[in-house]
This record gives structure tokens, C-alpha cells and sequence, in this order.
């Protein structure tokens, strides 16, 4: 079994944590980790862009001179898409579908494979509590300054750990969220992982047993 050091608040090693090696000592799979990340990102996509067609313009239904005799070119609609002001024929439009699916059983290795990745790079930080002396913001800077914490970090809590967020999601490049919804997006984003022992633990249980129903 894998082994992770747990510290307190103040920089000090405190304990040693076994943990599956199922979860947090796998092997590097870049496609997979790929693969969820897009489609993780392609879901989060909002289409914005969205042009007329022909049909949509605004314009009179009239044609604009007889087919022959003006000595100019043979046109049927101001809409025409050659025309200024005219629709557009291959335009974005708000009908456009970027979701793709992933299911279940890739999505929970994926999250395994960048857990193992980070304790293997030393980017993941395990302390025993967060329990601070007080709920203060500048309690927390100082927590990280004592771990040693430097770069883009993302902080993970339990529900029962919700208070703690209020007093670290105003911390200069530092994120937070629920352990229970942790993703291969937000842990790739970031350099750094932080949490609790309590999240440890739920994570270990968690991804082992999606493990076992294979």
C-alpha cells in the first residue's frame, strides 16, 4: 500500500497514512486523462455565437428586378447570403451540441490516475484538521505559508468542513471545493492539491470501490 504524510497547520509531520494502491499508486494514462478532460470541458461549453440564415433575415420576399433585360445578374431574394446584409449559409448557431458522453467507470479511473500522478509529483498535501485558532482569512495564509504551499492550489473539504472555505477562498490563487466533486478538470488546472485527512479517507473508499466493480 501507497503511504502519505499528514501534517498540521503548522508545517509538521504528524503521521503516516496507508492508502490503496488501486487509488493513489496507478500508472500513467494520458489518453484516458485526456479523453475525460474534454469531455468534461466540451459540457461546460455555452454556445454563444449564433448567426441568420436566409430565412431569418429581415428583407422583403419580392424580387428585386426581372430575371431579364436589366442587363444585371439574376438574383430572387435581398437575402441572399452574396448580398450585403444577407443570411449566412455555414454559421455557428445556437443549435450546436458540444456535449459528449463518458461514462462512469472511465471518469472515476481518470480521477484515480491524476490522484496517483499528484502524490507521485509531490503536489498533494494531506493535514490532520484545518481547525485554525481563528476563522480568519490571514490564519490560513499563514497555514500555507508554514506548509510551504506556493502556486495555483486547490483546496478540497468535506461538508462537514464547509466554514473552513469561507476563510481560504479569498486566498490569491487558491481554490475551493467539495471533495465530493472533485474532477480530472479542476485537479488539472491546478499545481497543487490540499486536504483534509477526512478527505483522504473518503477519496481512498470511494475510487477502491469503483475499482472492485469491474
Amino acid at each position: 500500500m501507497a503511504e502519505i504524510k499528514v501534517y498540521n497547520l503548522k508545517g509538521e509531520t504528524t503521521e503516516t497514512v496507508k492508502v490503496s494502491d488501486s487509488v493513489f499508486s496507478l500508472k500513467r494514462n494520458d489518453d484516458l486523462v485526456h479523453q475525460v478532460y474534454v469531455a468534461i470541458y466540451s459540457n461546460m461549453r455555452r454556445v454563444i455565437a449564433d448567426t441568420k440564415t436566409r430565412g431569418e433575415r429581415a428583407g422583403s420576399g419580392i424580387k428585386p428586378w426581372k430575371q431579364k433585360g436589366t442587363g444585371r445578374a439574376r438574383v430572387g431574394s435581398v437575402r441572399t447570403p452574396v448580398w450585403r446584409k444577407g443570411g449566412v449559409v455555414f454559421g455557428p448557431n445556437s443549435e450546436q451540441n458540444f456535449s459528449k458522453k463518458i461514462n462512469k467507470k472511465m471518469t472515476a479511473k481518470a480521477v484515480a490516475i491524476v490522484l496517483s500522478q499528484k502524490l507521485k509529483d509531490g503536489e498533494m498535501l494531506v493535514v490532520d484538521s484545518l481547525e485554525l485558532p481563528e476563522k480568519k482569512t490571514k490564519e490560513m495564509s499563514k497555514a500555507f505559508k508554514n506548509l510551504g504551499i506556493t502556486g495555483k492550489t486547490l483546496m478540497s473539504f468535506m461538508e462537514e468542513e464547509s466554514d473552513w472555505r469561507m476563510v481560504s477562498r479569498n486566498i490569491d490563487k487558491v481554490n475551493t471545493m467539495h471533495t465530493s466533486q472533485l474532477n480530472v478538470f479542476d485537479l488539472l488546472n491546478v499545481k497543487n492539491l490540499m486536504m483534509s485527512k477526512n478527505s483522504l479517507k473518503y477519496l481512498d473508499e470511494k475510487y477502491s470501490k469503483a475499482e472492485t466493480k469491474k
